[in-house]
């Protein structure tokens, strides 16, 4: 056990220590979810929202976006370093081979702190407010934190699988995008046609926004909060193993 932590401390490091030294990483990582952040609030900010700050009902459903786009980051670093020959040396160290992907995740899960850190500072020069308390807003930042984690693993097996780090980053906005975008992150699933509000309701996208909205926002929504824990041992309990399975069988 104790080797094993000392293997997934390794490769954690050997991950942030990438941002440190390629620092235009984390600098476009921050970028991305800030211009969005932008344009949605002040394209869509008039005609969606009442009451005149559509930065409140943006920002808790835009960092849960910016959790799932941070995972094709993790599938196309992971097929870089598989595409380059790294993962094989590791392999042939005496070593916890499942610590270089949980490494991987652990990893951007500490950049996706700091990415959630900055989107909420840039939204209270937009009129953002955490409403309920600081406990609380730590919460929900751990919570999606928690939740990008645990997608990064539908992510990582997608890197294994595809390999082509190019071939990844189109693979996996296939899968990101129909999810981000068809869920309440920037409109109410109220306005949606019938048909798709069956599926928007009902994925798990939706109930991380909504559990982000309630501790950051409106007050907790334990409702969502545990249908967002079934979806997330679910992911894990499918694609952890699946992940680690095609790891050791991949060169």
């Amino acid at each position: 056990m104790r080797n094993t932590a000392l293997d997934i401390w390794i490769m954690t490091k050997r991950n942030v220590l990438r941002y440190r030294r390629i620092p235009t990483l984390m600098v476009f990582a921050s970028i991305q979810p800030i211009m969005f952040l932008l344009l949605f609030n002040f394209v869509f900010g008039g005609a969606i929202d009442d009451d005149g700050n559509y930065a409140q009902f943006l920002i808790p459903g835009l960092i849960v976006q910016t959790m799932l786009f941070g995972g094709t980051q993790t599938s196309v670093g992971l097929a870089e370093d598989m595409k380059n020959g790294i993962v094989d040396r590791f392999k042939s160290l005496p070593m916890n081979r499942g610590a270089v992907i949980l490494g991987r995740a652990l990893a951007d899960g500490l950049r996706n702190i700091f990415v959630a850190i900055i989107m909420i500072s840039v939204g209270y020069l937009l009129g953002f407010e955490l409403l309920n308390g600081v406990l609380t807003s730590i919460a929900g930042v751990f919570l999606i934190t928690l939740f990008g984690f645990v997608f990064s693993w539908v992510m990582i097996l997608l890197g294994l699988l595809v390999k082509d780090p190019e071939s990844v980053n189109t693979a996996s906005f296939l899968i990101v995008f129909p999810l981000s975008f068809a869920s309440n992150v920037f409109v109410p699933v109220a306005g949606m046609p019938a048909w798709l509000q069956a599926f928007v309701a009902n994925q798990p996208v939706t109930h991380a926004v909504n559990a982000t909205r309630g501790l950051l926002v409106n007050g907790q929504n334990y409702d969502a909060i545990w249908k967002l824990a079934i979806w997330m041992t679910l992911i894990l309990a499918v694609f952890m193993p699946l992940s680690i399975r095609q790891f050791r069988k991949a060169s």
